[in-house]
């Protein structure tokens, strides 16, 4: 409990010279006072519980006083509390579905599998952002827009193959995923608004240049994580056989970092480079890392006005004191 205004509380210092000064009053009063030999027979009226009480008033009124002078201090009572606001953050995956990532260079699994696998892991870790995702090859495709429902997100995920990029155009449209995701964020209202872009190749498709694309992105405040997935020197990429089973074509897939290095630099995001599943379960704990969501934390003080709790029992006491004074406890004049 605080007061509100504690320089009330000086008017207690006043409370002893006032006693004082109604004892040497009454003092004074006693001895000038003319004794009688008839009245001595007053000395001999019995001290009965009415007469004993009757320092009780004086008792009361002091009470009151300070009672009321405690109210016009204002006690307060204070209680601290704070209230955390979520600050969700917005976040694109972009997923390479060509082709290329049916290579099994990561434990026998092909790329997208492990990508899929790690990605499911990251959704797990994220709490109130809004996720979406965009899939592309030749061209990119929008399948989940920004949700906060993420296992819808993840079932959609998981309903992700590379036959997908049959239906897409054939090849791998880097700087037009880009675009995508920069037009989709433009009605967006978070301040952190980031896309992590998962590919496997290099652009040779698409309308627009992944140059121009990472300027728009930046001009609007959009990060980008460029992650390259795959072993150095690229790999051959199977295809079913119905007669021989599974064979690969002599064709290898190769990564274009240069491009993806300049895309993160001119976002002010980073570039990863995975060349296997753990360093790609890494990239994504980095990412995880470096993209929290925020919480802003508003600290507030409730303040309760104690005056009521002084100042009702102070009229109660100085009801009590004038009926006492007008009925047992009256004193002849």
């Amino acid at each position: 409990m605080v007061l509100e205004s504690p320089i009330f509380l000086s008017l207690l210092l006043l409370l002893p010279l006032l006693v004082l000064f109604l004892w040497w009053q009454q003092k004074r009063a006693s001895t000038a006072t003319i004794r009688f030999t008839e009245f001595e027979g007053v000395r001999q009226i019995p001290r009965t519980l009415a007469v004993k009480l009757l320092p009780l008033t004086k008792v009361i009124r002091y009470i009151v006083i300070v009672l009321l002078i405690t109210v016009l201090a204002r006690p307060q009572f204070l209680q601290s509390q704070e209230r955390r606001f979520v600050e969700g953050i917005n976040i694109f995956l972009a997923l390479d579905v060509s082709d290329s990532m049916r290579a099994e260079d990561f434990n026998e699994t092909n790329r997208l599998q492990t990508a899929k696998s790690v990605i499911r892991d990251f959704l797990r870790f994220r709490a109130s952002d809004r996720i979406g995702l965009v899939v592309f090859s030749g061209e990119s495709y929008t399948l989940c827009p920004l949700t906060l429902d993420y296992s819808f997100l993840t079932e959609i995920l998981d309903g992700v193959e590379v036959e997908m990029g049959d239906q897409l155009k054939d090849g791998t449209a880097i700087g037009d995923v880009i675009a995508t995701t920069t037009h989709r964020f433009r009605t967006s209202d978070s301040k952190t608004n980031i896309v992590i872009l998962l590919t496997d190749g290099e652009n040779n498709e698409g309308t627009i240049d992944p140059e121009t694309a990472a300027a728009l992105a930046e001009s609007l405040g959009i990060r980008v994580y460029t992650i390259g997935m795959g072993k150095e020197g690229g790999t051959r990429i199977p295809y079913p056989d119905t007669t021989f089973g599974k064979r690969y074509t002599d064709f290898i897939t190769y990564l274009d970092e240069d491009t993806l290095q300049e895309i993160a630099n001119t976002t002010s995001g980073r570039y990863f480079r995975a060349k296997d599943l753990h360093s790609l379960k890494h990239v994504y704990t980095e990412i995880d890392k470096l993209e929290k969501t925020k919480f802003k934390v508003v600290r507030y003080t409730e303040r309760q006005e104690m005056a009521v709790y002084f100042l009702i029992p102070a009229a109660l006491l100085f009801a009590l004191e004038i009926s006492l004074s007008n009925t047992v406890l009256r004193k002849i004049p």
